[in-house]
């Protein structure tokens, strides 16, 4: 009794599903790797071996402009702002925040005064104030 076999066996693998693999991995880590960076200043933040946890949801970047000139950025902002301004901007973004917090990216340039002046601010405010470093 000789049994044959009438279907036979497909060496081929389907590539439809793996293209589809791929093109979501791609979607994914695009979507990703644009919200890793939101600040459109580039920084040279110091190093820190500490992480937050804390969701700030407000920026304030410090730039040094040279010759002892300081730009401040509220969230990425491309127009500086007066650091007598920035506690206005910040009133009117955080009063709604339940926990209001907000980060200061620095550049490593700037001396501890004017970020020592944000400080202040969030003192004032009753803010909570989170300086962002690069980790070691």
């Amino acid at each position: 009794m000789a049994f044959k076999r009438t279907t036979q066996v497909s060496a081929n693998i389907g590539s439809t599903s793996m293209t589809d693999i791929v093109f979501l991995l791609l979607i994914f880590f695009l979507i990703t790797s644009t919200l890793v960076n939101p600040n459109a200043l580039k920084l040279l933040l110091p190093k820190s071996t500490g992480q937050v946890s804390a969701k700030p949801t407000v920026s304030v970047s410090i730039k040094d402009w040279g010759e002892d000139r300081y730009t401040y950025h509220v969230n990425g902002n491309e127009t500086p702002t007066a650091l007598v301004d920035v506690e206005d901007q910040l009133i009117s973004l955080l009063q709604s925040e339940e926990d209001p917090t907000f980060v200061i990216y620095s550049d490593e340039s700037v001396p501890i005064k004017e970020i020592v002046g944000l400080m202040n601010i969030a003192k004032r405010d009753h803010y909570k104030v989170i300086l962002a470093t690069q980790p070691e």
